[in-house]
């Protein structure tokens, strides 16, 4: 719930819909290859259900080991994801920028947050809640399908990604 997130982060600016920022967000979106079939009209339905907020540089906005279910959508800045390895210690294991999509694992699962995210610079998001996501899909079945879609890719885009990376470990092991 977006509750959830407010509650959880006071260092969190509520910027209201992003239905009042579409003309920042839409190039955002449209620059992005996972939006590319999306239409203006698509877009602008899919803003009705996203709430923006703000953060100052250094602020935690998804914790790994918490209970999410929602997923953040960086509009402006940066936003380090850090990973915890078995020793405990913090590793930044990606950088994403606008346009880019974190929690998104949480919104579909609702297991708890794989890494910690926290604001490299003032940042800019958007939240999509998973309630937020199911109106869409009442109210909209077929865009709730697109989007679900773009979430899949991006999911087994992630999954490739990682998979990738850690290959040569994995063989390097079994050898």
């Amino acid at each position: 719930m977006l509750n959830t997130l407010e509650t959880s982060n006071q260092q969190l600016n509520a910027l209201g819909s992003a239905t009042d920022f579409a003309d920042e967000i839409r190039p955002i979106l449209s620059s992005l290859t996972l939006f590319e079939g999306f239409s203006e009209s698509e877009c602008d339905a899919i803003f009705e259900y996203l709430q923006c907020y703000g953060a100052a540089s250094n602020v935690t906005v998804l914790a790994e080991g918490d209970v999410g279910d929602f997923l953040l959508m960086v509009l402006t800045g940066r936003i380090d994801v850090v990973k915890s390895d078995a020793k405990g210690q913090s590793k930044v294991v990606a950088n994403i920028g606008p346009g880019g999509i974190i929690g998104e694992m949480s919104l579909i699962d609702g297991q708890h947050r794989f890494a910690t995210c926290v604001t490299r610079e003032p940042t800019d998001f958007a939240v999509l809640t998973r309630d937020a996501l199911n109106d869409i899909l009442v109210d909209h079945p077929r865009l709730g399908n697109k989007l679900l879609l773009i979430l899949l890719q991006l999911m087994a885009q992630r999954l490739r990604e990682a998979t990738t990376r850690m290959l040569p470990t994995l063989v390097s092991e079994a050898i």
